[in-house]
């Protein structure tokens, strides 16, 4: 890690205890960067708007997607103060961006009340084995709407 990315860093941990001493949620910093500036922030809101998908992560790449006009993070770096969970870790995957560098890890989060672990084993799990049960139905017309989308000439891909 060099200064440049030690910066950006603290700034996600900074936004972590921010939201924090304001009472928006967890512990939970992130910053989204391209070409050397800052284009999303985030901090951890999921108390503070009734959201549970309010995480820190989360709203830095909303944040950013809105600020760079795109739905895609090509060229960005995600600085995030803490081991990205799952959901998270989906999100950034599907904004694509460049790199990830995180601070706190998911043993950190843990022993700060935070586990993880449980998603962990859940993803893992044969959807038949889940705690939630999840069931499979209307297969049939889902796939005619997927057929659709794949003739469909004017569709915008990602």
């Amino acid at each position: 890690m060099n200064d440049i990315d030690r910066q950006f860093m603290m700034r996600a941990v900074e936004l972590a205890r921010l939201g924090m001493e304001s009472n928006d949620g967890g512990p939970f910093g992130c910053v989204v960067v391209k070409d050397g500036k800052i284009v999303g922030e985030g901090n951890n809101q999921v108390t503070s708007t009734n959201d549970p998908t309010a995480h820190a992560e989360v709203v830095a790449i909303r944040n950013a997607c809105n600020n760079l006009g795109t739905f895609q993070l090509d060229g960005c770096t995600v600085y995030t103060s803490c081991e990205p969970c799952p959901m998270c870790l989906g999100a950034i995957y599907w904004s694509r961006p460049a790199a990830i560098f995180y601070a706190g890890t998911q043993v950190d989060a843990a022993s700060a009340g935070f586990d993880d672990e449980e998603f962990y084993k859940e993803i893992e799990r044969p959807n038949i084995e889940r705690k939630l049960p999840m069931q499979n139905l209307l297969r049939e017309e889902a796939q005619k709407v997927f057929r659709a989308w794949t003739e469909k000439p004017d569709k915008t891909a990602y």
